[in-house]
């Protein structure tokens, strides 16, 4: 007995009551911990112990923290300064301050909620009829109205601010669009027919569209769609569109068609390209048989107008967005170009909506390096903050001169639209928007993914895990090189521009980058990256004059390393510009000098080693191509 008490077996089958008289100081400490409880002789040991009582111990890392996306941006900030009239600036840093503030907390958690609260298609009521509605979160309402209340689409059409109204409204994008849930989508489309509605001057688009285009009132204000990709081709829209547009009586149309993907589904307007169908059935194939229609989503009573959202795309990110396949069948329309005349009156869409493209890029690297920049203050590893560990601080000083070249970039093109806007833009300016327009497109899309795909690494397994949000920065990324145009299409567009304007635009090229750097290289500290970019230009130009009086394959397969040799000689000579300024900072000098420190002419690399003859491209289709073999 005695012994079956010692070793607790009474302890396990009698009530406690029965055995409080026998039990020992030994046994009052094996059944108070049995019952979970410490015991007196543990107490002051398990208080040493960090596990001992927790679930998940003591320390919890401290997440990265956004503070005002203006005041942290010195390199949006100098560039406002320097280039913009004294009482603009003035006049406008109230609202980018603000701006900025809310785009690091309230705006940035509305975002992030409709990460969390993607859309759905509900195709049916209770009672079974067709009702097509998209639903979204009341994040995404939420971000209409503020859309519309902070002017994002109204302040460069206001022209309060004349040519600078255009920039001030890119600062914004720039600080909004990567915390905006992606409704900075539908707001670059919006932004986009509003250009469209204003250049062709088109009546009804003015008087019917137009005014909710730019309204600042959230109940009046519009959001637009851009309903170009067919199932036959995306960027290729005049042999890809399959959509008829039937001539009415009354001077409308009825649209016929299927249009494959089709982002902001739930915008209340749209512009999309069809087919004018004569009295015998018959349609122009080609560019020259496509002309542009506008038509609003919904009819007077609240229906679809004659349109079914067959399904929503299910996408590797913008999940936030609502991308739709959508049937037109019979949507009433209005035509807004002539006959023929579809694709040249999108051109200004076009160039609206790249830029927001490179925007977004420029902003969501400068937001995810200022989250890294803050962690690395906070997390400690081997014994110290890793901001104190020089590897890191070089991968981020690395990423941060990559950001301020993307930024110097897209900021740049904002002003030269500026000046188109208000008709002040010159030969020279016109010229320069046609060529880096695509150009700005094409390599921040790239600079973006992979600054995303590193910088999460700054975040160490935290940077992969879904909760903290921060996949979603490389997710989302990587349709930025897709959109509007994918690299190697935007790179033919390039060249598109050279031969049309017969070879203007590279000459127009050549002299802003002349006159820029022998401004920067009044500085001592400068001129020697200034003969690296000037030698860079001559040989890429020297390239392009010799490819030209060639084989004319020898430009189109080279496209791609052309345009990222311009855009990295564009983007060091505005670095160099910038860090000539008389208020630039030091840290503007590093950055410019480390720009030129890479190969700015890849073209001229890869023509050296004949990537680019018969032999090259040869070589490429049997790489590629060896081992495979394609079902019957």
């Amino acid at each position: 007995m005695l012994r079956l008490q010692q070793s607790g077996f009474l302890l396990r089958c009698c009530p406690p009551k029965t055995t409080t008289a026998v039990l020992s100081a030994r046994d009052k400490s094996v059944w108070a911990e049995e019952a979970g409880q410490p015991s007196e002789r543990n107490v002051d040991l398990q208080s040493k112990i960090p596990f001992a009582r927790a679930k998940v111990g003591p320390f919890f890392q401290d997440k990265p923290r956004l503070a005002n996306l203006y005041l942290e941006d010195v390199t949006l900030r100098s560039y406002l300064k320097r280039v913009m009239p004294k009482e603009v600036l003035q006049a406008i840093t109230p609202d980018l301050k603000q701006f900025g503030h809310r785009v690091a907390t309230d705006i940035g958690d509305l975002g992030r909620e409709c990460e969390l609260n993607p859309p759905y298609l509900q195709q049916y009521d209770a009672w079974g009829r067709r009702t097509d509605e998209v639903v979204t979160c009341q994040a995404w309402r939420t971000l209409h109205d503020i859309s519309a209340q902070e002017g994002i689409i109204a302040i460069p059409y206001e022209r309060e601010f004349g040519q600078w109204s255009r920039l001030y409204q890119v600062a914004k994008l720039h600080m909004f669009n990567p915390a905006s849930g992606l409704y900075s989508c539908p707001l670059a489309m919006t932004d986009g027919a509003t250009k469209v509605a204003e250049s062709t001057g088109d009546s009804v688009l003015m008087q019917t569209a137009f005014p909710h285009l730019v309204s600042r009132n959230p109940a009046q204000f519009w959001t637009s769609g851009q309903w170009m990709t067919e199932r036959r081709g995306g960027s290729d829209v005049a042999n890809g569109t399959e959509t008829v547009a039937v001539p009415q009586e009354d001077g409308t149309h009825r649209l016929y068609g299927y249009k494959w993907f089709s982002s902001a589904t739930d915008a209340d307007m749209t512009l999309t390209l069809a087919r004018v169908m004569d009295s015998s059935g018959e349609v122009v194939q080609g560019t020259r048989g496509l002309s542009l229609f506008y038509l609003e989503t919904r009819d007077s009573s609240g229906q679809l107008n004659n349109i079914q959202v067959q399904r929503l795309k299910n996408k590797l990110g913008t999940r936030q967005l609502p991308t739709g396949e959508l049937l037109l069948d019979g949507a009433v329309a209005h035509k807004v170009s002539d006959d023929g005349r579809g694709v040249a009156a999108i051109a200004d869409m076009l160039t609206i909506t790249r830029i927001h493209n490179s925007l977004m890029a420029s902003g969501c690297m400068r937001r995810l390096l200022n989250l890294a920049r803050d962690y690395s203050t906070r997390r400690r590893v081997f014994g110290k903050l890793i901001c104190e560990h020089p590897l890191h601080m070089q991968t981020l000083a690395r990423l941060e001169t990559e950001t301020r070249g993307a930024t110097l970039l897209v900021l740049e093109v904002g002003r030269l639209l500026g000046l188109q806007d208000c008709k002040m833009a010159s030969e020279q300016d016109e010229l320069m928007l046609r060529l880096i327009t695509p150009l700005t497109k094409l390599y921040t899309a790239k600079q973006a993914v992979a600054l995303c795909s590193e910088g999460l690494e700054s975040f160490g397994g935290q940077g992969y895990i879904e909760d903290t949000g921060l996949p979603t920065f490389l997710r989302d990324a990587q349709v930025l090189s897709i959109w509007e145009g994918t690299t190697n299409v935007l790179s033919h567009d390039v060249l598109r521009s050279l031969v049309k304007t017969k070879g203007a635009v590279l000459q127009a090229f050549y002299s802003d980058v002349t006159t820029r750097l022998k401004q920067a290289a009044a500085k001592d500290t400068l001129r020697p990256s200034c003969q690296v970019v000037e030698s860079a230009l001559q040989k890429t130009v020297g390239f392009a004059q010799k490819a030209a009086s060639q084989d004319p394959g020898t430009l189109e397969v080279a496209a791609r390393d052309f345009s990222y040799s311009l855009a990295r000689i564009y983007i060091g000579t505005l670095m160099l510009e910038h860090a000539s300024w008389d208020q630039a900072s030091p840290t503007d000098t590093t950055a410019a000098v480390r720009w030129c420190q890479q190969d700015l002419c890849p073209v001229v690399t890869s023509d050296l080693s004949g990537c680019y003859g018969k032999e090259g491209v040869a070589q490429d289709t049997s790489l590629v191509m060896e081992g495979y073999q394609r079902d019957a």
